[in-house]
C-alpha cells in the first residue's frame, strides 16, 4: 500500500477558498479520498494561533480527522501588518518525511514551495501532488508538482 504524507498550509487554503468560492475547505472529504489512495502515515496542518473559539473548534476538528496541528502565534506588527508564516517549518517537515513515503501531498498555492517539490522528487523519487485553487495557485508550484488537483465544489463545505 502506498504511503502518503500530507501537509496543509492552512492559512493559504483558507484564504484562497474564501476568495474564490466564499466557502471553506472540506478536510474530512479530502482525508476520505486520500485514504482510498494509500495509507496516510503523516498529516500535518500548519496554522496561526489567534485563540478565538471558532479557531479552537476548527483545530480540534482537524485533530479528530487525524491531523497533527502545528501552531505559531499570530503576531501583529506595529505598522498593522501581520506575521505568521510556516514556509520554513513546512519545508523542514516535508524534507524529513519525503525519504520514508511514496507520495508527498501539499495543500497550498504558494510558489515558494516549487523548489521543495523539485528537490524531493529528484533526491528521493517521491511523487508529489498539490491541491490548490486554480487561478490562486502559483504556476511554478503547479509545474513542479507531479500532479495538480484543483480545489473545486467537491472539496468544499
Amino acid at each position: 500500500m502506498k504511503k502518503i504524507a500530507l501537509f496543509v498550509d492552512v492559512q493559504n487554503i483558507y484564504y484562497t477558498c474564501k476568495q474564490a468560492y466564499g466557502r471553506q475547505f472540506n478536510y474530512r472529504r479530502l482525508w476520505q479520498h486520500l485514504s482510498h489512495e494509500g495509507e496516510i502515515v503523516a498529516a500535518t496542518a500548519y496554522a496561526i494561533h489567534r485563540g478565538d473559539d471558532g479557531q479552537l473548534k476548527f483545530q480540534d476538528a482537524l485533530k479528530h480527522i487525524g491531523f497533527q496541528v502545528k501552531l505559531k502565534p499570530f503576531i501583529q506588527r506595529s505598522d498593522g501588518s501581520a506575521k505568521g508564516d510556516w514556509d520554513v517549518g513546512i519545508t523542514i517537515d516535508v524534507l524529513e518525511a519525503a525519504a520514508g513515503v511514496d507520495t508527498v501531498i501539499l495543500l497550498s498555492g504558494d510558489g515558494d514551495f516549487d523548489l521543495l517539490l523539485q528537490k524531493i522528487n529528484q533526491k528521493y523519487a517521491t511523487q508529489t501532488q498539490v491541491y490548490g485553487v486554480t487561478g490562486l495557485t502559483a504556476k511554478s508550484l503547479m509545474d513542479a508538482a507531479g500532479q495538480f488537483h484543483p480545489i473545486d465544489e467537491g472539496l468544499l463545505l
